[in-house]
């Protein structure tokens, strides 16, 4: 049992949505990563600490993976139509158990998935702030994508940023997240275009430079001040596992050297559950199949695992 008091969800209900895709970025596997960590025992330990859960497959019987392709579109971005399918499923399940008053923790899969479960969120309460926990920005546009992968889009889509650049299809997304709701925390891959975009809309960014200086708990103070001052407001954790560096987490699809130590990386976990304001979460771009043995893949998703007990109120002591 954990003794943490969350806020907005005191009955401890919690809905674990699974989102196997990987429709967002060009590799295989990370549509796996739920399915591996529902097997090492992720419900089981949420109950544990006091949960109620329940687990629901919204893109049950869903063939995305075999549509998967990796060219372009017009709109210079790949998979449209499959990541526009699959974030309408998720953003229904999402908003549904907001709803409801269930705690919604999504696990991807590709980190694509932030679209629906931002918006979705916003869509229940406009004041939601979002903390994004990631070695990336996640908030290029069409009109600036190199790559054309949509898990380095969602932001933007959310934001409406470029809005003239998106798909028909894509025009549903509810473009509610506001620039001062928004901080990042564990940057250290951005894209030059991506820079300009942080400078210009003012969107707080803590990068690994900022933890090295102040430490990660000054830092997470610091993220809190920017987008939830008075401590009043729901968080949306969206926790790309990619965060914490590849040495703790080898098996996920973008590693960049040089990240959060694992202790680092369950703190943020931790220190959001102690604010008592968490009211979702994401635990995205866990891929078994990069692991180059047993070995990583059981550390990749076990830090998966850890990351939803500390954020759900698991303490040291």
């Amino acid at each position: 049992m954990s003794d943490v008091q969350y806020k907005f969800h005191p009955n401890k209900r919690a809905t674990i949505i699974t989102a196997p895709f990987s429709g967002g970025q060009p590799k295989g596997g990370v549509e796996l990563g739920p399915e591996y960590i529902l097997k090492a025992g992720f419900e089981k330990q949420i109950k544990n600490l006091g949960w109620t859960t329940t687990v629901e497959h919204p893109l049950e019987g869903t063939n995305f993976e075999l549509k998967k392709s990796n060219e372009k579109d017009e709109y210079g971005i790949k998979n449209t139509v499959i990541v526009n399918e699959c974030n309408k499923l998720l953003f229904d399940r999402v908003l549904t158990n907001a709803n409801l008053g269930n705690l919604p923790v999504t696990i991807g899969g590709d980190h694509s998935i932030g679209t629906a479960t931002v918006s979705a969120m916003l869509e229940h309460n406009p004041d939601t702030c979002v903390l994004w926990i990631d070695a990336h920005a996640d908030i290029n546009s069409p009109k600036i994508t190199e790559s054309g992968n949509l898990h380095g889009c969602p932001l933007s889509f959310v934001m409406g940023i470029d809005s003239e650049s998106y798909p028909p299809i894509m025009q549903w997304i509810p473009q509610n997240l506001k620039p001062g709701k928004i901080a990042y925390i564990g940057l250290r891959d951005v894209d030059d275009a991506e820079k300009k975009i942080l400078k210009q809309y003012n969107i707080p960014a803590f990068s690994m430079f900022h933890i090295d200086k102040y430490g990660i708990g000054k830092v997470i103070e610091m993220a809190l001040d920017k987008v939830n001052p008075n401590r009043e407001y729901p968080i949306h954790l969206s926790y790309d596992v990619d965060a914490i560096d590849p040495s703790f987490v080898p098996a996920t699809g973008t590693r960049v050297e040089g990240g959060l130590s694992m202790r680092e990386g369950l703190f943020v976990a931790e220190a959001v559950a102690e604010t008592g304001l968490l009211g979702s979460l994401d635990i995205v771009e866990t891929n078994p199949m990069l692991g180059e043995t047993d070995a990583h893949v059981l550390d990749t998703v076990g830090a998966a695992c850890a990351i939803g007990r500390c954020a759900l109120g698991q303490t040291l002591l």
